[in-house]
């Protein structure tokens, strides 16, 4: 991409005179005043060595997660890196985020996408891996639109457990083509304030439904029961469509096991920082008679004229991104660097290291649960089966408890009042390998003062 060239006044008449303005006021006289500035009131401007110090200032103003506790998941959770990510990924062949149409120069990219599909394809036991897409959430609405592309229906089921985030960027996904998304109740609250789950969903489903989309482990942190909802699905045509998780695949049984078509999940939080949520990567696979609408590019193995193995992308051409008639899907690139990234964690920590990474988020989460349940006021609310995120009740608003944590210098949970005004007074607390004993500790003397 071209850096930017600012036009000279001469340029500038010159275009005004072609669309018969006279002046760049006459040229935004439609908009409202208030909205139209035609010079920006900038400060006057800094040194490099100035704007640095600015910059680090404020940069000082945020909270560095590695010095104050944090207990915040709802999708985007803290995992300890290898220090062999960082120098990997910001070696130069890597570095360029051109596409790889050339296989003659791409081999490296071409093959690290590969190992991603591969691995992929291993933790959610499906056939077919893509490149990947943008995030978990564009997954979400890209397999809504791949299933009603698949089963040429339009009516989409989506338990309102899954990500709230993900839901509303499935609402945009579907808004255009005219997709209707059903939001089937998970759960409810009972009137003494103790929370209820639904695990049939079969009810809701019939032969106008394409697919059924579920998060295992939900939102809220709670395995939802899987068993028996691809066949349900099965036998008017749906698909089963499934958000996961990649460090809980490494616990529990793959999509594929229990029947999923389609699979995708969020797979930044393997080998990247929080980082303020981005950029992301999304996991997407299906089944290998699902291939030809799947989103996306996809490499493949194959042999040169002389017998030697390379990579090539396959099955898409390029043309079917470039021609919007012949596209499958808005996506036409891939999250290469930050899959390499997830790439180069997993190949690191291989099935027992994840496992591990598992195995310790469950066990402080256990622990943090543990505690909480003896403090009076607050209680854990045991709906379902958890792993590593739990909801818990306070004496009080959540929001308020989350506020009186940061003025402690903790990091508190996810507010579920933002998901439903019926869970005001809950918070989703989170623990993975890097929350220690002592930060929970910490967690718990401080929630007994409130």
């Amino acid at each position: 991409m071209s850096g930017f060239i600012s036009t000279t006044p001469a340029e500038q008449q010159a275009m005004l005179a072609r669309i018969g303005v006279a002046t760049l006021d006459d040229l935004f006289r439609d908009l409202p005043a208030k909205h139209y500035r035609p010079t920006l009131d900038l400060p006057p401007g800094l040194s490099e060595m100035e704007a640095w110090q600015s910059l680090r200032a404020l940069s000082e103003t945020n909270l560095d997660l590695d010095r104050h506790p944090s207990f915040l998941g709802a999708g985007a959770y803290r995992h300890y890196a290898p220090a062999a990510i960082g120098h990997l990924v910001s070696r130069a062949e890597f570095l360029t985020s051109y596409t790889p149409y050339q296989p003659e120069v791409s081999q490296g990219t071409l093959q690290a996408i590969y190992e991603w599909q591969s691995i992929v394809c291993a933790l959610t036991g499906m056939d077919v891996s893509n490149a990947s897409v943008y995030d978990a959430g564009t997954g979400v609405g890209e397999a809504a639109r791949m299933a009603c592309a698949l089963t040429r229906r339009h009516r989409v089921l989506v338990l309102d457990t899954v990500n709230p985030s993900y839901r509303d960027v499935l609402a945009t996904y579907t808004s255009g083509p005219g997709i209707e998304v059903v939001t089937v109740p998970a759960w409810r609250r009972e009137g003494d304030g103790t929370l209820s789950r639904v695990t049939d969903f079969t009810p809701w489903i019939d032969g106008s439904v394409a697919c059924l989309i579920v998060q295992q482990p939900n939102f809220l942190g709670w395995m939802e029961q899987v068993d028996g909802l691809a066949a349900a699905l099965a036998t008017t045509g749906g698909i089963l469509v499934v958000v996961a998780d990649p460090v809980s695949l490494a616990v529990l049984r793959s999509p594929g096991e229990y029947g999923a078509g389609i699979v995708t999940a969020e797979g930044k939080w393997t080998g990247g920082p929080v980082d303020f949520g981005g950029p992301l990567v999304g996991m997407f696979a299906c089944r290998r008679d699902y291939v030809r609408q799947m989103p996306g590019r996809i490499v493949g193995a194959t042999v040169d004229g002389d017998g030697r193995p390379g990579y090539v992308l396959t099955l898409a051409t390029r043309e079917q991104h470039i021609r919007r008639e012949k596209a499958t899907s808005n996506i036409c690139t891939a999250e290469a660097l930050i899959a390499l990234a997830t790439t180069i964690y997993l190949c690191q920590l291989g099935p027992q290291g994840l496992r591990e990474v598992a195995g310790q988020s469950i066990a402080k989460a256990r622990y943090l649960a543990t505690e909480i349940g003896r403090l009076p006021g607050y209680a854990v609310l045991p709906t379902a089966p958890w792993l590593y995120e739990v909801p818990i009740r306070c004496p009080r608003p959540a929001a308020d408890v989350n506020r009186a944590l940061l003025a402690e210098g903790i990091v508190g949970g996810f507010d579920l009042g933002q998901y439903s005004p019926d869970l005001a007074d809950a918070l989703l607390l989170c623990c993975t390998e890097v929350t220690s004993r002592a930060d929970i500790d910490r967690l718990v003397r401080v929630l007994r003062t409130l």
